[in-house]
């Protein structure tokens, strides 16, 4: 007998946008337990509305979306984060004058937070760097090491569902590579990963699975690896093909 892994994430049908923009039209995504699924497709093809719209902070006109099979079609984003969702936005909207510490508190703030220093451990071991860094106010780091405390802030929330909007974007690539080190060791520890990036390539080589989006619908979905070999694909979303040297 096979098994079948539990769906933690389905969105089925959603339509959402902004007033009477329409952005994201009739999105039908599934995420299964212990993935990461990305999605790609060119810039405003509503990638990033999706994510909010996942979390709460954009309230979906159509459709239905389940987490661990409980409807949070329209739950609030303080609830969202209750329930076991975590989003890295794009912009990381770190607390600047507050120190890594700080803000890596905050991001424990909606659960029991008694055993926070356990926590705390393990985004150390994760990223270093912040721990070399946990005094410093967040406005005095890199923009790496910025990118390295969002994920590591959300992660304090002990999230089932991990969202990552654009997380290589601006970045160096030596640090690109260490985030992505970190979400391939998360992974194989068990968490589930819904990732949108910029670098298609890079995504999908690191992704289980993958769905393209085009102008608010998704064009495409399948095997990370069939994407990354679709003539479509690659023309469109990955640029010419230039063969070895490809970053990973």
């Amino acid at each position: 007998m096979s098994y079948e892994p539990r769906i933690v994430l389905s969105v089925e049908g959603v339509h959402a946008g902004y007033g009477h923009v329409s952005v994201v039209r009739g999105i039908d995504l599934r995420v299964a337990e212990g993935e990461l699924v990305t999605l790609i497709g060119a810039n405003g093809a509503g990638k990033s509305t999706l994510l909010k719209t996942i979390v709460g902070l954009v309230s979906p006109t159509a459709g239905t979306i389940h987490f661990l099979e409980q409807d949070i079609t329209r739950m609030r984003p303080d609830r969202a984060v209750r329930a076991g969702l975590a989003l890295v936005p794009e912009g990381r909207m770190l607390f600047g004058p507050m120190t890594v510490e700080e803000n890596l508190e905050l991001g424990a703030h909606a659960r029991d937070r008694s055993d926070s220093a356990e926590d705390l451990k393990r985004v150390f071991d994760l990223f270093p760097v912040l721990q070399e860094r946990r005094s410093q106010t967040a406005a005095t780091l890199s923009g790496g090491e910025q990118q390295m405390l969002a994920v590591a802030r959300a992660l304090m929330a002990r999230p089932r569902l991990l969202l990552l909007d654009e997380p290589s974007l601006g970045l160096a690539p030596k640090v690109i590579k260490e985030i992505f080190a970190a979400l391939d060791r998360l992974k194989a520890e068990g968490l589930t990963i819904l990732l949108v990036e910029q670098d298609a390539r890079l995504a999908l080589k690191h992704a289980d699975r993958g769905y393209v989006m085009r102008t608010g619908s998704i064009a495409l979905a399948g095997n990370a690896a069939d994407l990354l070999a679709d003539d479509d694909v690659r023309l469109i979303y990955l640029g010419a093909w230039h063969g070895e040297g490809e970053s990973s």
